[in-house]
Parts: structure tokens; sequence; C-alpha cells
């Protein structure tokens, strides 16, 4: 599977403390209309920290029916615990999944050693395609060129990294370690231009939960050659990234975005606090300043 373009990691809303169902299908379609490559659900900004285990395969089940072939679907399947890490891949590629994400595990801090035998373990138990995921804001390590170069070279199904860590040096250094056919995804919205033209070949994006037409050109401009037009557009939804990003922790920002537009019930999971209110008279306005309020 190609993997690249605009990935959505899209929230997964809540009513009454229950996975709200009907707004997920309309968030996907929204997506789907926009155009957008694929989506992401389940990952940080779909809070699956949060999730039981039923919720979190529902939520997958969920997004492939939902998308009904008009888009990818690259499951968070990912875990601290490598067992965990492997039923739910397991589970999702059972349920139809494009591919999954696989977070680097946090909280444990394994050495690279550690890190190269939890992914091949899970490649080796699924015929998922896996994309990466190094976030070491998270996870409190990254996962090393190196090893994600050898990860490459071992595991066939280990197509891709969504990267993380804010620094366009080391796409420059995956680019060098990486085979030519292996995808580098930008996992800021506020690198995308920079990221790109140093090698990466899409974007898991926030920002387009609530803007997706405007993030697909972004990227497809891009990914396109026409630097003018990515930088413009990079520039003119920069203030917007940045905000939802900034206000507060992810996805509590974005989940205020859908909410103050009426697509979701405003309902996020301790031990995320809504967003102060103090906060939503600056989202508000940061919203119309964009015309999506």
């Amino acid at each position: 599977m190609k993997i690249q373009g605009l990935y959505t990691a899209i929230i997964t809303p809540f009513r009454n403390n229950e996975v709200d169902y009907d707004a997920f299908r309309k968030l996907i379609d929204a997506q789907a209309a926009a155009g957008v490559d694929g989506i992401v659900p389940v990952g940080t900004t779909g809070e699956s920290p949060t999730l039981t285990h039923d919720e979190h395969m529902e939520v997958i089940a969920k997004a492939i029916e939902f998308s009904a072939g008009r888009m990818k679907v690259i499951a968070g399947t990912g875990s601290n615990s490598t067992t965990e890490a492997i039923i739910m891949t397991q589970e999702a590629a059972k349920l139809g999944a494009d591919g999954t994400l696989q977070v680097c595990p946090y909280y444990n801090k394994p050495s690279q050693e550690g890190l190269y035998r939890h992914f091949k373990a899970i490649a080796e138990c699924s015929p998922l395609p896996i994309v990466l995921y190094s976030i070491p804001g998270r996870s409190g390590i990254e996962i090393a060129v190196e090893t994600a170069a050898r990860l490459a070279k071992d595991c066939p199904t280990i197509v891709a990294i969504k990267e993380a860590g804010g620094s366009v040096d080391r796409v420059n250094q995956l680019a060098q370690a990486l085979p030519e056919d292996f995808a580098i995804l930008c996992g800021d919205d506020g690198l995308t231009v920079p990221f790109i033209s140093c090698g990466a070949v899409g974007l898991v994006s926030v920002t387009s939960n609530v803007a997706p037409a405007e993030m697909k050109a972004l990227v497809d401009a891009a990914m396109s050659g026409d630097g003018k037009k990515a930088l413009a557009l990079q520039k003119q939804y920069y203030p917007l990234m940045k905000g939802l990003m900034s206000l507060d922790t992810n996805p509590v920002p974005i989940k205020a975005a859908l909410a103050l537009r009426g697509d979701i019930s405003w309902e996020i999971r301790l031990p995320l606090a809504p967003l102060a209110e103090e906060k939503h008279a600056k989202l508000s306005a940061l919203l119309k300043q964009f015309n999506l309020l």
C-alpha cells in the first residue's frame, strides 16, 4: 500500500460518556468530501488511552464502515505492551483496516534493541502495513534513525514512519537512511512544508479535523512541487495550526473547536480537562478568522 498525502488524526466524539457514532459518521463524511487520503482513528488525537479495549476496536470498525472505501484507514493499535499491540493489530486486520499506526512505547522507556524487537514482533504477527510513530514528547524516547532503518530492512510490512519530533534535520537523516519507497509522514501541521521539502510524502494532521479542504490543498501543493503556493498556504494557515496545538494539550482545543461549530458534543475524558473558559474566546476568534465558525 502506498502511503502518502493527507491523513487526518481523527477525534473520537463522545456524548454522555459514550462514543457518539452518529457524530463520528458525519465527521468522516466531511473528510471524504474534502478528498483526504485517509484517516487515523484512535491515535493520540482520538483519545486512545482512555478508551476501553472494546470501545477502541469498535471505533476502528466504525471508521472502516463509515469510510466505505472512500479513504484509507490507518488504525491506531500501538501500545507500551507488545502483547496488547499484537492483539489489537490482529483484530484490526480482521476488521479490514488498511494499515496500522504503532506508537513508540511510552513509560517503559525501552532500549533501541527493545524497540526493534517490539515492532518486529508486531510485524511478524499481522499482515497489515505498519506506520511507526516516533513522538518523544509523549513517549519519552524516540525511534532512532538506525532502528527505523533496521526495521525497514528486516520487516517488509513496516513501510512508513510518522515523525513527530519537530526536527527537520531528523527528516534529512531518515531520508538518507531509509529505502526510497519508505514513507516519511510529517506529524506536526506547522512543519508540513519543510518536512515535505526534505523528503516527507505526507502529513498526519490534527488541523484537518476542522479544516480538511484547506490542509488537503496545502499538502497537495507541497507534494506537487508548487513551493510558492505551498509557502503561501503555510503562512496563511499557520496561526490556525499553532492555535489548535498551543491553547491546551491535544486533543482538547480541536475538540473544543468542533464543539463550537456544533459538529460534536463537548466532552473529553479525564485525565484531560475541558478548555478553560478564558481560552474559548481566543479559540472562537481564531475559527472566525478562518471562516470556520
